[in-house]
């Protein structure tokens, strides 16, 4: 059955629409009192209704005041804002000035601190009397360098390169230059009688950085004729507990003429920066020596045969140190002849009378061939083993009758008995250093030199004649050791194993030694 039908809506009509009220507003009332909200929700009268789409004059004046105060608190927010702003910018930029200033006092205070520091360093590690020289760079050497012989060329290469860059140790100690350690050696005043045996600088490569040191002799080589490599390494050892080495280089050398070149070298740049020729140099025009270019100071260089010329050839041999001479004499205040090497077969044989005489002989000739106007002094290097009268004799008459113009006393000793004090224990690395083949140098020769230059000093003076000049060479360490051999007769005191183990400084050490002995 269908679900019945709903009737049908009808449309309601609206309400009817109440007739508007008009508010009755006394006239005795005061409009301020109902308030502006009131009067503007109320539909006014004819006579106080303002007309169609006007605003009510009170609510104009509103409006307008309104206005007129948002704008003047605009104006006095964007004025104070843009005083803060400015203020703000002022403060910044103080802040900035202040901030910069101050770096720029920080930056010139770190600055000046620095280079300060950097001259201060400077002035430290390039003065021979900073301990660091004695008690550091040795040390830190032979603790690098296993091999005594790496240690001598990684010293020597560093002491060229520091030398170069003008970054090299030197004596800075002016009072060591002052009169008490002068003294004259063939009519020339030498600065101080402490000099630095060859062996050092081989090559004639450093010798301006030796000099720098302090050293009054420096001698250089020794050099042969023709380049030779010496013995096998290793060739060289190191005794700590008796601050001593033994080497057996067996006299290696680049040759006479490599090293000729390295001093042409030398004397060319000096003559450059005087603004000299070469022959002025070496004719004394400079007013220096013409061996090592320093007022007061003189450039030795030594020189020997080769290891396969036959000692027993007198021709031979003779034409081996000519050669070198030749090569070598222009730009040596001294020529030391080397016949005591302990490392090259058959050279001590050229110490007997009759052989050391012809070749010392051939040397001197040779030497006074030499293209300047004042030829380098001749001497003889010894060996301290040939200790026996009649061989100290022996080598006395050769001197003087060959005109050599002196002797060096003394090289390196083959003998092994007396090096070690009583109650001193050498480990046995040391022991084996020291027993190995070659040449023993060290404080424990120093007795032994000073009886040899005593006793060569005295038979030398025995003869009438010009004195003959004594080089002592053998243990010195010391100031009080230097002025021992000096009052015993020689006129300079050189070192070796003492400036390899005390260092760059050793040379100021002793003379200041020296100079505080004289003084006393």
């Amino acid at each position: 059955m269908p679900p019945p039908r709903r009737p049908p809506r009808t449309a309601r009509s609206p309400p009817p629409t109440p007739p508007p009220v008009q508010a009755r507003i006394p006239t005795t009332m005061s409009v301020s009192r109902l308030g502006l909200q009131s009067l503007g929700s109320l539909q006014l009268g004819p006579k106080l209704g303002p007309k169609l789409g006007q605003v009510p004059r009170c609510r104009q004046a509103w409006t307008s005041s309104a206005a007129t105060s948002a704008a003047t608190s605009a104006a006095t927010s964007a004025a104070t804002a843009a005083a803060t702003a400015s203020t703000a910018t002022a403060k910044t930029a103080a802040a900035t000035a202040k901030n910069k200033a101050s770096r720029r006092a920080r930056n010139w205070v770190y600055g000046s601190a620095t280079a300060a520091a950097l001259v201060i360093a400077y002035l430290y590690t390039t003065d021979t009397r900073a301990s660091m020289h004695q008690w550091l760079v040795p040390r830190l050497l032979r603790l690098v360098f296993a091999d005594a012989e790496d240690a001598h060329h990684a010293g020597s290469a560093a002491l060229k390169t520091l030398y170069q860059l003008g970054l090299h140790p030197r004596e800075r100690d002016a009072s060591l230059a002052s009169a008490p350690l002068a003294l004259g050696v063939w009519g020339m005043e030498l600065d101080n009688p402490i000099g630095i045996s060859a062996g050092l600088d081989k090559e004639g490569e450093i010798a301006d950085a030796l000099f720098a040191l302090g050293a009054g002799v420096v001698e250089i080589g020794g050099c042969t004729p023709l380049p030779q490599p010496g013995n096998a390494r290793p060739r060289v050892f190191r005794v700590p507990a008796l601050e001593a080495m033994v080497n057996r280089y067996g006299l290696n050398s680049r040759g006479a003429d490599h090293v000729a070149m390295q001093l042409r070298h030398r004397l060319r740049a000096f003559a450059r920066s005087r603004g000299l020729s070469e022959q002025q140099v070496l004719d004394g025009g400079a007013g220096v020596p013409p061996g090592s270019l320093l007022a007061g100071r003189m450039l030795a260089v030594q020189v020997a045969k080769n290891k396969e010329t036959d000692e027993r050839d007198d021709v031979a041999v003779a034409l081996d140190y000519a050669y070198c001479v030749n090569r070598l004499a222009p730009y040596a205040d001294v020529l030391v002849v080397n016949v005591s090497s302990p490392n090259t077969p058959g050279l001590r044989h050229l110490q007997a009378t009759e052989p050391l005489t012809r070749l010392l002989t051939a040397v001197v000739l040779e030497a006074r061939r030499t293209q300047r106007k004042t030829p380098p002094r001749v001497m003889v290097k010894v060996s301290p083993d040939e200790d026996h009268d009649s061989q100290l004799a022996g080598i006395v008459q050769a001197v003087l009758d060959s005109g050599v113009d002196g002797i060096i006393v003394a090289n390196t000793t083959k003998r092994r008995t007396g090096l070690v004090p009583q109650g001193l224990e050498l480990t046995p690395s040391e022991q084996r250093a020291l027993m190995q083949h070659g040449g023993f140098s060290g404080p424990a020769t120093f007795d032994h030199t000073l009886h040899l230059v005593a006793r060569y000093r005295k038979m030398l003076d025995a003869h009438p004649g010009e004195q003959k000049v004594i080089f002592a060479s053998g243990g010195i360490t010391s100031g009080k050791q230097a002025l021992a051999v000096l009052h015993a007769g020689a006129s300079v005191a050189m070192l070796y194993t003492g400036l390899v183990y005390g260092g760059a400084g050793t040379v100021t050490s002793i003379k200041q030694q020296l100079k505080a002995c004289v003084d006393a």
